[in-house]
Parts: structure tokens; sequence; C-alpha cells
């Protein structure tokens, strides 16, 4: 379940309510996406917030856009948040697609495929122990996994499932800009990444999309939500994209579920176009009556 950060009413009692009631709900982890360039909450700093109030669910990034950050200081920051999760942190890498983002962020738009990819060495490198350069000590604190925590990689197209397959662990993948019931499509392409690269462990593959539940009009919720947050791809694009967004409703929700279990996918990141508690308590009570 992904905290509801980019709704406009997102506030420090949503964290804290959130928080508590994923932990105890029928939940896998709790998620938080990054942007800059808009009005929620900073993700690094709601990602600590939520290893604090949680003691189940695992804290999974969804995504970091790494080529915005100094690596030294996020393999920090991500350390600290192991620590205060006691190693429940699973990380996303992306790239991102917004240059606004970049350029608020002080930070380069050019090389960040690249740069991603050399991010991730790096963290592990740093995460390892070892100096980010010579004569000095260590980036603490060290990681409580073994290694650093994971890394999932945010990029699907083939060049870049290409280069993640050389380094990560897995796909943090999403349903933004086609139908869910292409998410076979997906898993079968990741995999394959995998094998081209010689790898024998499978990749881990979650994948996510936005959703409503609301009682009245689940699907003008959800598109009213959509066109907000794509506006900034230009009108005829934000429609086109909004147009995907069918996930509307309990019999939708479920049907897709279902449709990423079918296929594979091992972990499914739900992302709530609603703050309210209620869209949380109504989403919880269509859970356990899944097949486990």
């Amino acid at each position: 379940m992904t905290l509801p950060s980019m709704v406009p009413e997102y506030d420090r009692s949503t964290t804290l309510d959130w928080c508590r009631a994923i932990d105890e709900g029928p939940y896998h982890s709790v998620s938080v996406g990054e942007r800059v360039t808009w009005f929620n909450q900073e993700m690094m700093v709601l990602l600590a917030a939520a290893a604090a109030l949680t003691e189940r669910v695992k804290i999974f990034p969804t995504v970091v856009v790494s080529p915005m950050h100094g690596t030294g200081m996020l393999a920090k920051q991500l350390a600290t948040i192991d620590v205060l999760s006691a190693g429940r942190l699973v990380v996303g890498l992306g790239v991102g697609g917004r240059e606004q983002d970049f350029r608020a962020a002080e930070a380069p738009f050019r090389r960040r495929y690249a740069r991603l990819d050399e991010q991730a060495g790096e963290l592990r490198r740093l995460w390892s122990g070892e100096p980010a350069f010579p004569d000095t000590d260590p980036i603490g604190p060290p990681p409580v996994q073994p290694g650093g925590p994971p890394l999932l990689c945010g990029s699907q197209g083939p060049k870049g499932l290409a280069r993640a397959a050389v380094w990560a662990d897995g796909i943090a993948g999403q349903k933004m800009a086609a139908p869910v019931d292409t998410v076979a499509d997906d898993v079968d392409l990741f995999r394959q990444a995998w094998a081209d690269a010689g790898r024998e462990d499978p990749p881990y593959i979650s994948t996510s999309f936005w959703y409503s539940l609301d009682p009245d009009d689940p699907q003008g919720v959800l598109d009213a939500y959509s066109m907000r947050y794509l506006k900034i791809f230009g009108p005829e694009i934000a429609r086109w994209m909004a147009d995907q967004q069918t996930i509307a409703g309990p019999e939708a929700l479920v049907g897709a579920i279902e449709t990423c279990r079918a296929a594979g996918v091992d972990e499914l990141i739900l992302v709530p176009t609603s703050s309210d508690m209620a869209e949380l308590h109504r989403t919880g009570e269509l859970l356990p009556a899944l097949p486990a």
C-alpha cells in the first residue's frame, strides 16, 4: 500500500493513521513515491516516519529518482532508514522523467540513465563499508541488511532492462501508460532480460497502479487524480495516459489483482487516489477475501 502523499489533503495525521493501519492490515509493504515540483511531502522524511511508525511491513520507496541525489548522501539516508526499520527496507531506483524536478533539485538531467547504473554499484560499495574516497572514514551507519537493502530498477524499456539485469535484484514496475491486462507481457520481458544477462536467479517483480474505491464515483475520482498528476506532460498526453486508468470500483480492483497474480507478479503496489481513511478500510476489507 502506498501512502497517498500526492493527494492535496495529505497531512501529519494521514501519515500517522495510514502507517499504523497499513502495519496492522493485510499488506506486505508501505510505499512512497518521489516528486520535487509538486505539493507532496519529501520522500526520505516520509520513509523515515513510516519506518518508525511500523514494525512489520517492508519500507519500499517506489521509486527513488537517484540521479537527482548525491550518491554519498543517498547511501547515508537509505542506510539510516534501514536501521530505523530494523532491516525492512527495499529500494526502487529510477531515472524519473520530469526535467522540472531535476532543475529544482539542482541536478543534471543529462546522463541520468548512465548515472543510475553507476550509483547502484556505488551504493553497494559504500554500504559494504568502503570509504567514499581514500583517507576518509566510511559513510555510516552500516545497514542492518548485509551489503545493504535489495535494489530494484524502475526502468522498463529494452535498454533499461538490459542494464538493470546487470545490477538489480528485480524490477519496480508500474502500469501508468498501458492497461493492467498487459502485465503478463511485462513479466515475460523482465524474465527474458535476466536470462539474456545470464542471470540464474529470477528477478523479483513488483508493479503498481492507481485505483479508486470511492463509493459514489470511483472512475471520476481516479480520472481527476490522473489528470492533475499527469498535467506536467501536456493536455494530450495527460488525457491519453489518464484514459489507461480503469481500476475503479471493487470488481475492477479484485480483477486487476488477480491478473497480476496470474502473470507471476511477486508484489503489487496499490496506489490510492484518496487520502481518506475510509479508502484504506475499503481496500483492506477486499483483500482478505482474495485467495492466499
